[in-house]
């Protein structure tokens, strides 16, 4: 090649736009992730759910994008709800009934995954099997689970005839928490005394109600304000001597007697799962709910011992873990 020909060549090259220049920018999915609430293990779910993402190949900042978003109140979800839909994410995801309903209140369209105690009942999905609306994800048979907490409870402490249930009324998933226990209670010769608690500053009044009815021990329902209080709740439990029995393993170790569980960062890593389906091309509609299938039972031997309360061999022989 002469000189006169490679200069006419390399110009002609500098001059025409590059292959790359002209090819559209790539546009990540983006997923919007709420957390409900301030606590511990809101934050583990957090990590979980984004561990799941990067075992299916998902790289934040490479290729998907998270908007996160932090609720520090209930009434920060439909504003942070609305936050994340303006960004016109391809998914969102979140968990607990009210965080989930606000969501499908702020949109009909964009697909939502998430936890829920009982996403039929509630009105999240037509049934499990088949959604058939924008919300998919984990559900949690609540109605199963809170009677066997009050078994498991009852089997612990054997002389306790009357125990406190700490619950939320204003979580529509727990309209029918005394109904599901109404009869595991009179199986078990136990009275209920219902202690509606629905922030922070109700916690101290329900157990001051607890003792003056001379309640003889606590279940706590898996509702996520309870994770929030966790240490303040073991606190009163340990000043009024009143064994706890909770959904919620942050609350047994802040010091609470034993907890039965679902896994709730596996569940939450599984729950990826659908996110990936979902981005690719799968409909919320037609993704059936999950259903965890192991529960923990956690027991905190320290609480016991400061309690007096003798765990029976046969319950520290099925617990997954002993807390020192």
């Amino acid at each position: 090649m002469n000189r006169r020909a490679f200069l006419s060549g390399a110009a002609a090259l500098l001059a025409a736009p590059s292959a790359a220049g002209t090819q559209p920018e790539r546009k990540l999915p983006r997923i919007g992730l709420l957390q409900p609430e301030p606590s511990t293990r809101a934050a583990e779910n957090v990590e979980a759910f984004r561990h799941g993402l990067r075992e299916l190949g998902y790289l934040e900042g490479e290729n998907i994008v998270v908007q996160f978003r932090v609720a520090r109140t209930a009434q920060d979800h439909s504003r942070l709800l609305a936050e994340l839909i303006a960004l016109k994410v391809d998914v969102l995801v979140t968990w607990t009934t009210p965080a989930l309903l606000a969501a499908k209140a702020a949109t009909g369209t964009t697909p939502i995954v998430g936890m829920s105690g009982d996403p039929v009942r509630t009105g999240l999905a037509a049934s499990l099997a088949r959604p058939g609306g924008n919300v998919t994800g984990i559900a949690i048979a609540i109605s199963d689970l809170e009677p066997k907490r009050l078994q498991l409870l009852k089997e612990t402490v054997p002389q306790v005839s009357r125990v406190g249930v700490l619950w939320n009324a204003d979580n529509p998933a727990w309209a029918k928490l005394f109904e599901h226990l109404g009869q595991a209670a009179t199986r078990l010769g136990v009275t209920l005394l219902p202690l509606n608690v629905r922030d922070a500053s109700e916690l101290e009044g329900a157990f001051t109600r607890a003792t003056r009815q001379n309640t003889g021990a606590l279940l706590v329902v898996d509702d996520q304000i309870f994770s929030v209080m966790a240490t303040r709740l073991a606190e009163l439990a340990a000043r009024t001597r009143l064994p706890v029995m909770s959904g919620d393993l942050p609350i047994t170790r802040a010091g609470g007697l034993m907890s039965y569980t679902s896994n709730f960062p596996d569940l939450m890593r599984r729950a990826a799962t659908h996110v990936d389906k979902i981005l690719k091309g799968a409909k919320p509609a037609d993704l059936p709910f999950e259903q965890p299938t192991k529960f923990n039972l956690v027991i905190n031997i320290k609480t016991a011992k400061a309690l007096g309360v003798t765990i029976p061999p046969s319950l520290l022989l099925r617990a997954d873990q002993v807390i020192e």
